[in-house]
């Protein structure tokens, strides 16, 4: 019988680059920015952004292709030099922390597949459009449901999700530290994974393939 073993975790963290100062307050500015990504806090503007880190904001726009202008999300990570990783890498890393772990314990690694990247990214994306954080999306339904519709086949799966941190070191960090997300990633029984990442959130999904 197919299992299903998901798992959530939120962090609500003030920004750690940027904190919204009252109407009093002197704003710092910069003439270049001091790091290489910048976490969104209520209120931005990519003119704004620009404007404190001595930065071109159509050169900011450029940089996020994938950001409206004019809907930017509180707690979305975007990108401020043109060095800095973009979300498929930050997919990439993640995947890597994951193999990490895993052969620290002498367990096999997991396969990054295309497809279960695909749903993951997926659901990264409908958790920030249609603002919820949950495992069951109210466009796709539960995680097994979603595997289903996207045409992939398993024997036992598994979900992780966490919304609010910035790099994938913090995010791998918070699942380790958590007993039940923990589990999903050293499951010996898997052997595939798909991460996604967006805006701030991030998808894990675990599968062993038939």
């Amino acid at each position: 019988m197919k299992r299903l073993h998901v798992l959530m975790a939120v962090v609500v963290l003030m920004s750690l680059f940027y904190v919204q100062p009252s109407a009093n307050a002197e704003i710092k500015m910069f003439n270049e920015p001091p790091f290489s990504h910048y976490k969104v806090s209520r209120g931005d503007s990519f003119w704004f952004i620009a404007k404190r880190y001595g930065l071109d904001y159509r050169e900011l726009m450029r940089l996020n292709p994938d950001v409206v202008p004019t809907n930017m999300q509180v707690g979305e990570v975007i990108r401020l030099k043109p060095e800095a990783s973009h979300h498929s890498a930050f997919e990439d890393q993640v995947v890597a922390l994951v193999n990490q772990e895993r052969r620290q314990r002498g367990l096999n690694p997991l396969q990054h597949r295309a497809d279960l990247k695909n749903v993951a990214h997926r659901k990264a994306e409908d958790m920030i459009n249609s603002n919820y954080f949950s495992h069951n999306s109210p466009n796709y339904g539960s995680p097994f449901d979603m595997l289903r519709t996207f045409g992939i086949s398993y024997r036992t799966a598994g979900e992780n999700i966490a919304k609010g941190q910035t790099t994938p070191e913090q995010v791998m960090r918070d699942w380790m530290n958590s007993p039940g997300h923990r589990e999903n990633i050293l499951k010996p029984e898997y052997n595939s994974i798909g991460v996604g990442f967006y805006h701030g959130a991030w998808v894990q999904m675990f599968i062993q393939s038939r």
